[in-house]
């Protein structure tokens, strides 16, 4: 029975009637050791079997607590019949974590996700509960896929109830602290024990801190005279470890080397093995209360009998027990108990934990690979190989999302190799340019990568040249790119390098895109819609970087996603697709906040400030943009910090601020944050020939117009050359304006865009006094607009449609995009494509039945009740952009 715990009680009571009907979420108890979390696991566990729901649990176990996925499997291992339910890319990444399948699969987000998906499969049809107890002995890589399932269960009947103490963060996850009973509970939960007199039950109640385990154990030491008050209390009053300490002092040796044993390995049959122990020791540890013996397991009465077990043990004894478990068990269990009893150097016992930091890598487990590696290196004799175990402790604490601990080893591994051969300071150096690409200064990382000579590295160097805006840096490294033999990767590189020299790159980029067909790697993709952007095709650069995100997806990038989706965010932005972009923008940034990517949350943040600015959210796009620059700048990003002032830019253009618009965007050009960024400056060009001209500036209209076709001349796509039709439009002359304006709209794909030029013509031709032709212009952008949520545009719109004669309509009440939320949309328009559910969540990281129960609530909302129906209501939602070029021929 629990006593005087109404608030934590309520509090998973909460938890759990939320999991039932469909809102799941976690929760973790903080505490002390011996204040009631497991008591409060039980009581969860017992209302929730009360009430149909199933109940996984797994317990932290301080042996295993270097033992990657060693917690998962004992959490999961009860549902692992339902992995064929998942989507493939998560089935096979989470069968490899779990031990189930020999096939490498080393994406920590893929089996986040997997996690996530076989936690939705189990909890039909009444709802699961998740236990998991004492998280600070959980083994890294169960903990970060059961955090990031933890963080995404609100529409699964999923509820994970966390215990923990000391300091182990739990980030993301609500926290309830769960102290001490108050005097009141002190006293029933004595009461149940016999009879304590009121003012010893004060004492008590001071000397434990209300500590249910320390004043049931030290009260059970106490005399009858004690209890009664008529003898003084011990101060401090034994309990805890101390009281545990005394129990195994009182133990035979034979006892207390059998209980040193199962506290570095709980399986039975085991533990008397290495003990060579008879029945009756096994008899004699079970009798003095310290542990039980359950499924050929042995388990400790609590945590703090371990401790107390080990402050009996010499470090000799300790030792002794390691080495004789290593030599009954193999793998990494061996290599771990090598590693715990040596007491130097020792290179085969280095070998044997770098083995199983290899395999821990190979299903995930980048944490705990960490972990094994950083202590080969202590192990390592020789400096040089040392540095290199250190280095790749770097990388795969890098990759579990601990770039503090993956600097720390790096900075150790630099300091080891300084005399050594180059090869291993240059892949050292190559790790630093890259950490300090994704959270630190990007112009620092130029310097180190530059240093480099090898084409990959070049590559990473002319990369981070490109967030910084470094031209001149990304010219000489694309003519040392052009010293290496021909390739993909160099002809991408020296064609950036040489356009931006002097525009003689596109041949070379030409060649590079040409052999797009054949990529396959989500990195590849990610060059050739560089090269793309770099020739001025920004719808092709668009369709390249999706290719990727879906390619990141399902095969997995080494936790490198956060990365890829900035670039998918961009190229759905790009190609119109609003509530996409700022969905993928959200999933983006909190994948990088979780992994340390710092400058990547830059990145989504500026994406989203765009996005606000385009609906007209001024409020929420100005602290985006002030957000991401907050980081762009000092970490000198000179291309995030240029998007962030483009959104700024398009907020005021879009609110008919012309002259502020043309001030920022000139500045995008000239100075500021991000100031030259040659890809900002050439994206928002179109948009400050649009604000000079508006703002009365026809002289820098012309300069931008100038400019841009300069950029736009090996461009070929219809996008890149209505856009510069466009430009080309609003400074010609009245009456050479209209075959212009209307090239554009022949050619324009996308709809924001085209809404844009449909809109500039109408307010053209209404000036003009021939509003009968403005209107169907204006009428088909405001129908755009609407439908993307282009608020400022559509209000523009609006307004030059009633100046034209025609009272303007409102949007229909069940258009997808305004009563989808951006998650719906998505899966509405990738099921309308003919997406399995399975396939869905593959390709957007949810469970198939999230995915079943989206559709659950978008059905309704849009009136149909069928993939066929919904599918056909998209199309028809899709037909007003195709209006622009039909009524752009009308009149």
């Amino acid at each position: 029975m629990l006593y005087g715990r109404v608030t934590e009680t309520n509090a998973v009571t909460v938890l759990l009637d939320s999991a039932r009907d469909g809102e799941g979420g976690a929760l973790a108890l903080r505490g002390e050791a011996g204040v009631g979390k497991s008591a409060l696991l039980d009581l969860a566990a017992s209302l929730a079997v009360a009430n149909g729901m199933r109940v996984l649990r797994a317990d932290g176990i301080e042996p295993e607590s270097d033992l990657a996925f060693a917690a998962l499997h004992q959490l999961l291992h009860p549902a692992t019949g339902l992995l064929d339910a998942l989507p493939g890319p998560q089935r096979d990444a989470l069968s490899a974590a779990l031990g189930l399948t020999d096939t490498p699969h080393s994406d920590r987000f893929l089996v986040g996700a997997g996690v996530l998906s076989l936690l939705a499969e189990a909890a039909a049809p009444s709802g699961l509960l998740c236990l998991v107890d004492d998280v600070q002995w959980v083994d890294r890589a169960s903990a970060d896929a059961l955090l990031f399932a933890a963080r995404r269960l609100r529409t699964e009947r999923v509820a994970v109830l966390f215990s923990v103490r000391g300091d182990a963060l739990l980030k993301g996850v609500p926290e309830l602290r769960v102290g001490g009973l108050d005097e009141e509970s002190c006293a029933a939960l004595l009461a149940a024990g016999g009879a304590v007199a009121p003012d010893v039950v004060r004492r008590l109640t001071a000397l434990t801190g209300g500590n249910p385990l320390v004043l049931r154990e030290g009260v059970a030491a106490l005399s009858p005279a004690q209890l009664a008050g008529q003898a003084p209390l011990p101060d401090p009053l034994p309990g805890g470890a101390q009281l545990f300490g005394e129990q195994v002092a009182r133990l035979s040796p034979d006892g207390r080397r059998f209980l040193l044993l199962a506290s570095l390995e709980a399986e039975l049959a085991l533990v008397v093995r290495a003990a060579g122990a008879a029945g009756e020791v096994l008899h004699e540890v079970e009798a003095a209360g310290l542990v039980t013996v359950a499924d050929g397991a042995v388990r400790f009465r609590h945590p703090l009998v371990r401790s107390a077990v080990h402050a009996a043990a010499t470090s000799a004894e300790v030792r002794a027990a390691h080495v004789t478990l290593a030599g009954l068990v193999a793998g990494d269990r061996r290599a771990l108990h090598l590693a715990a009893a040596a007491l130097g150097p020792d290179e085969t016992v280095a070998a044997e934990l770098t083995a199983a930091a290899g395999r821990a890598r190979t299903r995930g487990g980048h944490g705990d690979a960490a972990t094994a590696l950083a202590r080969a290196a202590e192990l390592t004799p020789d400096p040089l190989r040392r540095a290199e175990r250190l280095k790749d402790a770097a990388t795969a604490a890098w990759l579990a999302g601990r770039p503090g601990q993956a600097q720390s080893h790096l900075a150790e591994a630099r300091e080891l190799a300084e005399h050594g051969e180059g090869g291993l300071l240059e892949e050292i150096a190559q790790l630093r340019g890259r950490f300090e690409l994704n959270s630190g200064d990007a112009s620092e990382a130029v310097r180190i990568l530059a240093a480099g000579s090898g084409i990959e590295m070049l590559a990473d160097a002319s990369e981070a040249a490109g967030y910084v805006g470094d031209v001149p840096a990304m010219v000489e490294l694309g003519r040392r790119a052009r010293a290496h033999p021909p390739g993909f990767l160099r002809d991408v590189v020296a064609g950036i390098g040489a356009m931006l020299e002097d525009g003689s790159g596109g041949e070379l980029l030409r060649g590079a895109l040409d052999r797009t067909g054949e990529l396959t790697l989500a990195a590849d993709l990610l060059w050739a819609s560089a090269a793309a952007s770099y020739l001025g095709e920004a719808d092709v650069s668009a369709e390249l970087v999706e290719r990727a995100g879906r390619a990141a997806r399902v095969s997995g990038m080494v936790g490198q996603l956060p990365v890829v989706l900035e670039f998918v965010a961009t190229g759905e932005r790009f190609k119109g697709r609003l509530a996409e972009s700022a969905a993928v923008a959200e999933e983006g940034l909190q994948l990088a906040r979780e992994a340390g990517y710092t400058n990547s949350v830059a990145a989504h943040l500026a994406n989203l400030a765009v996005v606000a600015a385009l609906r007209g959210e001024e409020e929420r796009c100005r602290a985006l943009a002030e957000e991401a620059l907050s980081i762009a700048v000092p970490h000198r990003i000179g291309l995030r910090a240029g998007v962030a002032g483009y959104a700024l830019a398009l907020l005021d253009l879009g609110l008919g601020r012309y002259a502020a618009a043309h001030a920022r965007l000139a500045a995008l050009a000239t100075a500021g944050p991000g100031a030259g960024h040659p890809t900002v400056t050439w994206r928002s060009t179109p948009d400050r020939v649009e604000a000079a001209l508006a703002a009365g500036e026809h002289e820098s209209a012309a300069e931008a117009l100038a400019a841009y076709e300069q950029w736009a001349a090996n461009a070929v796509t219809d996008e890149a050359r209505a856009l510069l039709a466009r430009c080309r439009a609003l400074l010609a002359a009245p009456g050479a304006d209209a075959e212009l304006f209307e090239e554009a709209l022949r050619r324009h794909g996308e709809p924001v865009e085209r809404a844009r030029t449909a809109l500039l013509y109408g307010e053209r031709l209404r000036r003009a006094q021939r509003p009968g032709q403005a209107r169907n212009h204006l009428r088909a952008a405001l129908e755009t607009f609407e439908r993307l949520g282009a608020a400022p545009w559509a209000e523009r719109a609006r307004g030059e449609l009633r100046a034209a004669g025609e009272a303007a309509a409102r949007p229909a009440a069940d258009d997808p995009e305004t009563v989808l939320t951006p998650q719906e949309l998505r899966i509405a328009r990738l099921v309308a494509e003919g997406a399995s559910s399975k396939e869905v969540a593959a390709r957007l990281f949810l469970s198939p039945r999230t995915v079943e129960y989206h559709l659950y609530k978008i059905y309704p909302k849009l009136g149909v009740t069928s993939r066929t129906e919904l599918a056909r209501l998209l199309v028809k939602a899709s037909s007003p952009t195709e209006g622009v070029r039909a009524r752009a021929g009308q009149g």
